[in-house]
């Protein structure tokens, strides 16, 4: 679950909610320290496990809720002699975990998140502990360097990253699973044509431009972060709109169309890198549907590929920060208040390391 998603959803609902963070994490589990998720009336988004202590968090919410303050809980599945927590999260191991109500500061601080990721900025959520014994919010640029609290045993930090967006030349037909698929695996949508008419087509959620090729690029701000697909099949506008393209140095572009066709496309263009064409990963896809699966897979693929080895499959664990972890023994599922959770063996971890 996108860090996005889940301050959308703060955004857009006044009811009761609790974030809850994975900020410590020692042997095996299914998620890495950073994970967050969110629980409200009704259900949550995200996940720290495979299911098996969502239920278990879930409970001690509405007392979180009610008296307003974090709290810290931990589950130690490396002791054998609680195998049914150990099977659950996956190979045994020991997590940490903050439940904090979303009122007050928080809130404030997320709906500030919220302004600056739907400008295309990454942050870095910091809560440091306070002598009341709650939290102080700051945002940071996520650009910026982490050495700075990187020491502080008090501190833990929570990775916000926007959503990238998918900018698409083109609203026809084969768009449309493009764009929806897109979708549910995290993108924003932004569709450009020139033709009122080809807009009509179902594109949930998306940013729509109508006008002239040369002027798309700039009317939707492309900037370095965003993905591009050229699918109008016009030859001289798919032209028009990659010569404003280039210069702009998106992340991705790719082009529909046969390798004829792209070769004069580009004819007397300088091809940049981020250049993907013809589109797609070579998994011999026909019709829409499957030919939007392997657009959408070298897309991921090209997102991912700043993290060093791709992973497969259950093999990949979302990427985030922790500022310091911790060896304090505590019974499964125990609550702990800030000053033990941040103080003792965790310091002493911290001066080994």
């Amino acid at each position: 679950m996108d860090t996005h998603d889940i301050v959308l959803h703060i955004k857009n609902n006044d009811s009761p909610a609790v974030l809850a963070s994975l900020i410590g994490v020692e042997g095996h589990s299914y998620r890495k320290a950073g994970a967050v998720m969110l629980f409200f009336e009704g259900g949550f988004m995200g996940s720290l496990s495979p299911g098996c202590l969502e239920s278990d968090l879930q409970l001690r919410t509405a007392e979180i809720w009610a008296s307003g303050q974090p709290e810290v809980v931990e589950y130690d599945m490396l002791s054998p002699d609680d195998f049914s927590w150990g099977e659950a999260v996956g190979c045994g191991g020991k997590i940490k975990v903050v439940l904090e109500p979303v009122k007050g500061e928080l809130k404030c601080t997320l709906l500030t998140a919220n302004e600056r990721m739907a400008m295309g900025e990454s942050l870095i959520l910091l809560r440091k502990t306070t002598r009341l014994g709650g939290y102080s919010y700051s945002l940071e640029s996520a650009a910026g360097s982490m050495n700075s609290v990187n020491n502080d045993s008090n501190a833990f930090c929570t990775l916000l990253l926007p959503k990238p967006r998918l900018v698409i030349f083109g609203g026809g037909h084969d768009a449309g699973p493009i764009a929806a698929l897109a979708t549910r695996v995290g993108y924003r949508i932004a569709i450009a044509d020139w033709r009122e008419g080809s807009l009509q087509n179902e594109f949930p959620g998306a940013e729509r431009v109508i006008c002239p090729p040369g002027e798309a690029a700039a009317r939707l701000g492309i900037s370095a972060g965003d993905f591009v697909l050229i699918c109008s099949h016009q030859f001289q506008r798919d032209r028009h709109f990659l010569e404003s393209v280039i210069p702009l140095n998106p992340q991705y572009i790719g082009i529909i169309g046969s390798s004829a066709r792209i070769n004069l496309l580009l004819e007397g263009l300088d091809a940049p890198s981020s250049l993907h064409a013809p589109v797609g990963i070579a998994i011999g896809g026909e019709g829409p549907e499957e030919i939007a699966v392997s657009i959408v897979a070298e897309m991921i693929q090209n997102r991912r590929a700043g993290s060093g080895k791709l992973p497969k499959g259950g093999d990949h664990f979302e990427s985030s920060w922790y500022l310091s972890s911790s060896r304090a023994k505590q019974t499964n599922g125990s609550l702990q208040g800030f000053s033990e959770a941040h103080t003792g063996d965790f310091t002493r971890e911290r001066r080994a390391q």
